[in-house]
């Protein structure tokens, strides 16, 4: 039996995400990201065209590495201004039925105790359909914003997060009984107190005595999504991850990190289904392979070179501003996203330079779009999923809502027709249209704290 493909929508509460200067665009409409009119309507418009989700990315900081300031970010709309994505969900989730929604939170800022009466409070309230981007971030500048110093190492972040998680699942999994709840109006009780417990944590980091605040939600654990590929990333995710979202250029880089993930996962005796792999890819597409160049020409015409510089620099924490186009570009030890100075290496070369990257950003981003008619974006997202054994993608936003109109009009009928796609969403929580189940298999690292 054929694998389906899965879609999710990937974009930001801002108005520049990842291809920076399209917003520029005439026909582009993420400008009117602060009125709850423009979500509501993306979310039916992905709904009606059978996307699996929307995932959202986020920073709590500003892109300041370029140039020293927040001037070039403030300037190209790159980042910033951003909102608070996890806002935009119960309004889209009640126009929609079956879209899923991630959201990415910083646990390094993140209170747990509270962080896990708001995802639980979001589990509620769409039905179980809500992930979480488990992410330790990389700005300096959100670390500043907060009273802190800066960034702590990379490694030291992830050991910070092993902790956190259990503090989470701790409170999502094993403070309340499954049938804690009984709701009885005759004798005037709505939970029974024996079958709710305090959770009791003493680590290096935090330190908890309380029940979780929430009763029981559909999926108690939402679907725990994770994005880092770097060695230490790879570790966390195969732990921790039931999707993972990555990022290659290049097919049999992909595969590499995949296998090595699932290979961990086995490791720490999970399987290797347990988890879904979704790939970064920016689709330009149109009936004919002419329409698909001519329309990638019009977009790059709108494309921002300085703001895509603007972007990499803060990522891969690098300022290109000291840099001519041709000077050898040092990496140093970044305490960026280390997989991103890894995969820039290996694409670029040990010796890469700004002309380099600059050559790969063909839409403002590091991400080189596949380009093509639909037979053709079609054949490349089959290819993918063949060699590269992901499970689908995350599709960034170029002009929207037009990007994701082309998917769903020429696209995925021409999968559907392959058997590649689904024709109608099946029913359950997230975690049952992932995996065919509602809560973390028995398995997981996170089981080992339910109740009873």
């Amino acid at each position: 039996m054929m694998r389906e493909i899965r879609f999710n929508a990937f974009d930001m509460n801002c108005v520049g995400h990842i291809q920076q200067g399209l917003w520029a665009h005439p026909r582009d409409q993420s400008h009117r990201y602060a009125e709850l009119r423009y979500w509501t309507d993306y979310a039916k418009r992905l709904e009606k065209g059978l996307f699996d989700g929307i995932f959202f990315a986020d920073v709590v900081g500003v892109n300041d590495v370029y140039g020293g300031d927040g001037a070039a970010a403030l300037k190209g709309a790159v980042q910033l201004p951003v909102n608070d994505p996890m806002l935009l969900v119960p309004a889209m989730a009640a126009v929609t039925e079956h879209l899923s929604f991630g959201v990415t939170a910083n646990l390094t800022y993140e209170t747990p105790f509270l962080f896990a009466r708001r995802m639980s409070t979001l589990d509620h309230l769409t039905g179980g359909r809500i992930g979480w981007n488990i992410v330790t971030g990389y700005l300096d500048s959100a670390a500043k914003a907060i009273g802190l110093e800066g960034m702590a190492a990379h490694d030291d972040r992830y050991d910070l997060a092993d902790e956190y998680m259990e503090v989470m699942y701790r409170l999502w999994e094993g403070s309340w009984d499954d049938d804690a709840v009984v709701f009885d109006r005759a004798n005037h009780v709505y939970a029974d107190p024996s079958k709710v417990r305090k959770i009791h944590h003493q680590g290096k980091q935090y330190h908890l005595n309380a029940i979780h605040l929430c009763e029981p939600s559909p999926q108690r654990t939402p679907v725990l999504y994770q994005a880092g590929s770097s060695t230490r990333g790879r570790q966390f995710a195969a732990s921790h991850a039931e999707c993972v979202f990555v990022n290659g250029q290049k097919i049999d880089g992909v595969k590499a990190i995949v296998d090595d993930i699932r290979g961990r996962a086995v490791g720490y005796g999970r399987q290797a289904e347990d988890i879904k792999i979704f790939v970064g890819a920016t689709v330009v597409t149109g009936r004919t392979e002419k329409e698909a160049r001519e329309k990638l020409e019009d977009y790059r015409a709108y494309a921002s070179s300085e703001g895509a510089l603007v972007h990499a620099a803060a990522s891969l924490g690098i300022d290109f501003s000291r840099y001519d186009l041709d000077e050898p570009i040092e990496t140093g030890k970044s305490t960026a996203i280390v997989s991103n100075v890894e995969a820039m290496t290996r694409t670029a070369g040990p010796q890469w330079t700004k002309r380099k990257l600059l050559e790969q950003m063909v839409l403002g981003s590091r991400q080189a779009p596949m380009v093509g008619s639909a037979e053709r974006i079609a054949d490349r997202l089959a290819e993918w999923m063949d060699e590269a054994g992901v499970d689908g993608f995350n599709l960034s936003r170029t002009v929207v809502p037009e990007c994701f109109d082309d998917i769903i009009e020429l696209v995925i009928p021409i999968l559907q027709e392959r058997g590649l796609y689904k024709t109608s969403y099946s029913d359950g929580t997230l975690r049952d249209k992932l995996f065919g189940t509602p809560r973390l298999p028995d398995r997981h690292v996170g089981a080992k704290h339910r109740a009873g």
